[in-house]
């Protein structure tokens, strides 16, 4: 390169160059330290349009976590931190840069994907190709799925484990035909103001556990009271006397007469003595039990229940009425508390039942009149003769004691004297010696008719009463309530479970 207009000299045409940047200039531009990259090219163009270079761009944010706040994101300059939710929830800020806003599940669809759409492989055409042909975007393929796990084949020689079957419910009647009365009460009984201690209630329902055995009690009014509005002329009694392994439970049924005023009352009373007789004499009743002293017992017991009726025809006399009006049946259980006794006594007076229910299936026990003077009925004890030195099991009341109910009386016609009163009840003992899963049934006539008479009655208490536990009181209620036609009289009866 020359001057305009001038001759080229000797020197080479870039001696210029050597002049504007010859060893006279500035410094600035001598060779660089560092290695001459791409980076140092832009940064040296930069810093020739600008004076100073900005600072280099900052990594990307990492977007923070679900639960962080907001207060850890500064806002962008220029826009106003957003206030919190009131539920304290803070409130992230808008930033101008990043992926558009996804639109709300509830939204019209977008007018074209947002990015590419991959297809899983099978999905949507035949035999899995992709969309597009081979040009396409690659097929995704699903995620494995595990098969579902088999359960473990069983064991054919395992033993298999049949829980037993549940008992039958019980029913409301059996036989051919339902009864004619309403199985429900419909009249209670007239009532007197000036005598409302009378008034007896249509049920009554108890039940106990000592020792090894487990009681249930029930007496209702039957269908026939229950229709007519009459009171209930069966009694339930149910005492314990003394505690511990000493205690003694009593279980006392009485029956009034069926067309006897005040029948009701009349049996209340009996079962009122007897258990005012046995709660006196209880301690020496349970040594005589422990030791099976059956002549003992039943001598005792003997009296006991006589003297206690005596004082119902004592006061018949007293009200110049008939004895045979203010009479009643007594039939007792006597339970001890003791879990090693396994004793249970039966006494009394009058018709009814004594059942036993063993592997599934009743005994009929209840001492026969024939068998009242014969030899022990379990064979166990001391003979049937008194004790000596008087009887140890009674409290002298004060009456004199009646005569043996197998001999006529002083008046009576055998004897040269007027026909005097008939024969009372024989006078009814047993002892029995329980074993794990009996179940011992007392129960007055009005139960124990249908049970002897009807065959289904007893199979379907077999099946209710055979479990290993007992029933509850409810259910015991609704067993003794299973009614068979023809038979409308009250419903007394008291069972043990022994374990």
């Amino acid at each position: 390169m020359s001057q305009q207009g001038g001759r080229p000299t000797g020197r080479h045409e870039d001696d210029w160059w050597e002049e504007l940047y010859g060893d006279a200039a500035v410094d600035d531009t001598g060779p660089a330290t560092a290695s001459d990259s791409l980076d140092d090219r832009f940064a040296s163009a930069s810093g020739t349009l600008h004076e100073a270079p900005p600072p280099p761009a900052p990594p990307p944010p990492v977007p923070p976590p679900a639960d962080a706040s907001s207060a850890d994101v500064p806002p962008a300059p220029g826009v106003q931190a957003p206030r919190p939710f009131p539920d304290g929830t803070a409130a992230h800020p808008p930033g101008p840069s990043g992926p558009p806003p996804r639109g709300a599940p509830w939204g019209p669809p977008p007018a074209a994907p947002e990015g590419p759409v991959a297809f899983a492989t099978g999905t949507g055409l035949p035999g899995g190709a992709a969309p597009g042909g081979a040009g396409g975007a690659a097929a995704v393929p699903p995620p494995p799925q595990e098969p579902p796990s088999a359960a473990p084949a069983a064991d054919p020689r395992a033993p298999r484990f049949v829980p037993p079957p549940d008992p039958l419910p019980s029913r409301s009647h059996v036989g051919s035909r339902p009864p004619t009365y309403d199985a429900e009460p419909t009249a209670l009984p007239a009532a007197d103001p000036e005598g409302l201690d009378d008034l007896v209630p249509d049920t009554v329902l108890d039940g106990a556990r000592y020792g090894a055995c487990t009681l249930r009690a029930a007496s209702v009014r039957g269908d026939s009271a229950r229709y007519r509005g009459e009171p209930r002329r069966d009694a339930l009694l149910t005492a314990r006397f003394g505690t511990g392994e000493q205690a003694l439970v009593l279980v006392a049924v009485a029956t009034g007469g069926r067309a006897a005023p005040g029948a009701h009352r009349t049996a209340t009373e009996a079962c009122r003595w007897i258990g005012r007789a046995v709660g006196l004499s209880h301690a020496r009743l349970v040594e005589d039990i422990r030791a099976a002293r059956r002549g003992d017992l039943k001598s005792g017991l003997h009296r006991l229940t006589d003297r206690s009726l005596g004082r119902l025809r004592a006061d018949a006399a007293g009200q110049g009425i008939e004895p045979d009006a203010h009479a009643a049946t007594l039939r007792c259980l006597l339970l001890p508390a003791d879990p090693a006794c396994r004793t249970r006594v039966f006494f009394g007076v009058g018709p009814g039942g004594l059942l036993r229910l063993r592997d599934g299936a009743w005994q009929d026990i209840e001492p026969q009149v024939s068998e009242v003077r014969g030899e022990p009925v379990v064979g166990f004890g001391s003979p049937p003769s008194g004790p000596p030195g008087g009887d140890h099991l009674t409290l002298d009341l004060g009456i004199p004691t009646p005569p043996s109910p197998y001999e006529p009386s002083p008046g009576s016609s055998e004897r040269g004297g007027a026909p005097a009163e008939p024969l009372r009840e024989p006078f009814r003992f047993r002892t029995s010696i329980a074993r794990p899963g009996d179940v011992l049934l007392m129960c007055a006539a009005g139960f124990a008719d249908p049970l002897h008479g009807e065959r289904e009655l007893r199979a379907h208490l077999a099946d209710r009463w055979s479990r290993p536990e007992p029933p509850g009181l409810a259910a015991f209620l609704a067993d003794v309530q299973v009614r068979v036609k023809g038979y409308a009289d009250d419903r007394t009866a008291a069972a043990v479970w022994e374990a």
